[in-house]
């Protein structure tokens, strides 16, 4: 049976996010078949909306593991020139991810990953500076499992946090951002965790539904060397197919001078080894999707959890750009419910809430 809900999606994705309009030529890249439900819906509906070309494309995640652990090394230097070629000729760009297993990587050639990652990188640069794009999940009953909820349940919460009124919370969003644009000081107070950092000169972003579905961020990025104290993330992380928990971080003017998370230590640190990037941190973001409350172990939804914050090692966006490169951009979570957020000595969030009357709208209802 054909659920109303994937169509609703589409519409989002189309006439929202990207705009699809008139002579416009559209790849829609979808990572799991599972996902051909919303393709179909996408693909018919890119074709009503005038595009001149719509191509559609589908990946398999285990396929790609079998590259990352057989390629050699001349293999891996192969540049796909044929695929940036066509990506020249884009004007807009849907990806879809339907996974049925995030730890599909986890014993993957780590270093043939991360070098196939950086041989790549003009793809990414060409689809995220030179099309309206916009990336999505689509539900599984593998993310569903990592989520600890049936499909049933994972449906309803992923479909509740990406269609929604996006041009009603973007207009709620702008006061975090006008704040955040006239911050200098911020301290994330909470257990084991008094971090202090200036966001003085950098824009501020609203994720509002343009480039990721769901959405529900505002971001910036810290000054590069102003990073002082510790934070511990409370929200599990999945990175190159390994999961990681409670994640504590000690910075110094900056860098990231001790990461410990347990049992994964040494390949927490190798990661944060990749590059002289990976140690200081390109991000510092606020969610705020009211329907998102819980983690689900998908980067994308728990970013945007009401009431966290997410605090990123490696690149930075060019769009609140603090100077950092890296091949690393690693979006690690922290839930805020047992904690207090400051700018320049203000209170703005306690215990995931907002107390600053300029920002109350963006309060969910309890």
């Amino acid at each position: 049976m054909r659920d109303p809900r994937v169509a609703d999606m589409a519409r989002v994705l189309v006439d929202y996010s990207t705009r699809i309009k008139k002579g416009d030529r559209v790849l829609i890249s979808a990572a799991g078949f599972e996902a051909a439900p919303l393709v179909k819906e996408l693909y018919a509906l890119c074709l009503q909306r005038g595009a001149e070309y719509v191509e559609y494309s589908f990946n398999h995640p285990e396929i790609d593991r079998q590259f990352y652990n057989l390629a050699s090394k001349k293999q891996l230097a192969v540049f796909p020139q044929h695929k940036l070629d066509f990506y020249k000729t884009l004007t807009a760009y849907i990806g879809i991810s339907a996974g049925e297993n995030s730890m599909v990587n986890a014993t993957s050639n780590q270093q043939s990953m991360v070098a196939y990652q950086k041989l790549t990188r003009p793809l990414v640069d060409q689809r995220v500076k030179h099309t309206k794009w916009v990336v999505t999940r689509y539900p599984t009953n593998g993310a569903a499992q990592e989520a600890k909820m049936s499909l049933e349940e994972y449906e309803d919460y992923l479909f509740s946090a990406c269609n929604v009124d996006w041009a009603a919370e973007s207009r709620k969003m702008e006061a975090l951002k006008k704040l955040m644009d006239t911050t200098d000081r911020v301290r994330l107070v909470g257990p084991d965790t008094d971090l202090r950092f200036s966001i003085k000169g950098l824009n501020s972003i609203k994720c509002d539904g343009r480039f990721n579905i769901p959405d529900g961020e505002v971001f910036t990025a810290p000054v590069k060397d102003s990073v002082q104290g510790h934070i511990t993330y409370n929200c599990p992380t999945i990175y190159q197919g390994k999961e990681f928990n409670n994640i504590r971080l000690e910075f110094k003017d900056g860098r990231i001078v001790k990461a410990d998370a347990g049992a994964m230590s040494a390949a927490l640190n190798k990661i944060l080894d990749t590059d002289d990037g990976s140690r200081y941190v390109g991000e510092f973001a606020v969610g705020v999707n009211p329907n998102i409350r819980t983690p689900m172990r998908n980067i994308l939804f728990d970013e945007k959890i009401f009431g966290s914050i997410h605090f990123t090692p490696g690149q930075a966006y060019d769009e609140a750009d603090n100077g950092n490169r890296s091949a690393v951009h690693w979006d690690m979570v922290r839930l805020m419910q047992d904690g207090e957020i400051w700018f320049d000595d203000r209170l703005i969030q306690k215990k995931g809430r907002f107390v600053l009357p300029a920002l109350e709208a963006l309060n969910p209802e309890k």
